[in-house]
């Protein structure tokens, strides 16, 4: 993809994280680290190369029970990127990763998900103990409106999971 910034159309819903559309990240918008995340990657994604929802919405809730995400606990967020989708620390991976100026991030595979799972897991777990916990559930505002998807129509991955 290139780094112009162009408005979606609607038409373009459907290749929300499918091979040549945008990815989808999936995210727990109460959580205020969660939701710091999705402003992050946002915020640095000039180009959209990243679409996002919350577990929170209609369409967040579908994406993570198609995933096998609890979404009234959720314990991952997700990225959906060509047709594949990344859970636990694969999925912050997967988003920096896509991001200009962060590929080498994805480097960071040679560490076993077996090291990394159990960290972020940990957060995870502890995530409104130690970040808090939004009264309202967190889309982004006006600034992030660009990158978040509310209504959209088929978007799931064909079940190729990188978490397995």
């Amino acid at each position: 993809m290139s780094d112009e910034v162009r408005p979606m159309a609607d038409s373009d819903e459907a290749a929300i994280g499918q091979p040549g559309g945008p990815g989808l990240v999936l995210y727990d918008g109460d959580c205020v680290l969660c939701s710091s995340w999705f402003r992050f990657v946002a915020k640095r994604d000039q180009a959209r190369r990243l679409m996002f929802t919350t577990i929170q919405s209609e369409f967040g809730r579908a994406v993570a029970l198609r995933l096998g995400i609890d979404p009234m606990n959720p314990q991952s967020n997700a990225v959906i990127i060509d047709g594949n989708a990344y859970l636990f620390s694969d999925s912050a991976l997967a988003a920096l990763s896509a991001l200009p100026y962060w590929k080498w991030v994805w480097a960071l595979h040679v560490v076993p998900r077996t090291l990394r799972d159990p960290i972020y897991s940990l957060v995870a777990r502890n995530r409104y103990r130690w970040f808090g916990r939004h009264t309202q559930c967190d889309m982004g505002g006006p600034d992030y409106r660009d990158h978040v998807v509310s209504i959209c129509t088929q978007i799931l991955p064909s079940g190729n999971s990188k978490a397995d």
